[in-house]
């Protein structure tokens, strides 16, 4: 007797093993020659520097608002002096990671899904494969590596303005040196809290990259495909990264 699964099932068992297919064919090719390194430097203008904005703007807004937040709070207990620790603390061990990636999913998922389903929808993928072009090595995998080795880079950058917009409350409103702060906060910090989140932001890159490519590269013919692939681009790699750092939060658990 067959077993007949609901539709909704049936989709999500299809995209797990989509995905499936593609990280292993992403995995075979990115060893191979040739190497496509003026495509991948380029990526790497794409996601990095432009996203420098947006994420610096929003890395110094979780500082800001963290501090303004702790403040008041931490005053009427006379612990004023543990808001620099705690900033640092939370901001490199889930805040910053954590909001960075989304914001990156939004921002370098959706960009990815929407570029690749153009080319998709216009033929140019057909194109290149005509024209005796591995499509999958020039457009996925550069875009792949990219997006895994930028982020990490972006989220870092992202913690060091937080920790500065979270000093820039303080000496508002308590007049804090910045000398005090940064050495407070740097105490504070050890290689447990450092390596972890650091080692899962590029589980965090690898996945939004994954994911843009997968629905970019598969996206139907319509012009309404890109974009379905630009927003489930976004959804899909913003669940991945919270479902990455819950694992990530229990495997540095049991190691450290």
């Amino acid at each position: 007797m067959d077993i007949i699964l609901p539709k909704y099932v049936n989709s999500f068992l299809l995209t797990v093993y989509g995905l499936y297919s593609f990280t292993l064919r992403y995995f075979k090719e990115v060893f191979k020659p040739p190497y496509e390194f003026k495509e991948m430097l380029r990526q790497f203008f794409e996601i990095g520097n432009k996203s420098l904005g947006l994420v610096g703007v929003t890395g110094f807004i979780i500082g800001f608002v963290l501090a303004l937040q702790a403040i008041p709070i931490l005053s009427k207990f006379g612990a004023i002096s543990l808001i620099p620790s705690m900033i640092s603390i939370s901001i490199v061990r889930e805040i910053g990671p954590v909001i960075t990636g989304l914001i990156c999913a939004g921002k370098i998922g959706s960009g990815i899904g929407a570029e690749l389903g153009s080319m998709k929808v216009t033929e140019q993928i057909d194109a290149m494969e005509v024209s005796a072009t591995n499509p999958f090595k020039f457009l996925v995998v550069t875009r792949i590596t990219a997006s895994t080795l930028m982020i990490p880079v972006l989220i870092i950058y992202a913690d060091t303005i937080a920790l500065l917009g979270g000093f820039i409350a303080l000496n508002l409103l308590h007049g804090q040196s910045l000398r005090l702060y940064f050495a407070t906060v740097f105490s504070a910090l050890t290689f447990a809290d450092v390596i972890p989140s650091t080692v899962k932001t590029f589980f965090f890159g690898f996945a939004i990259g994954l994911v843009g490519s997968y629905r970019g590269f598969n996206a139907s013919r319509g012009t309404e495909s890109v974009g379905i692939a630009a927003n489930i681009s976004v959804v899909y790699a913003s669940l991945l990264v919270i479902i990455i750092d819950m694992v990530a939060v229990q495997v540095s658990l049991i190691l450290f």
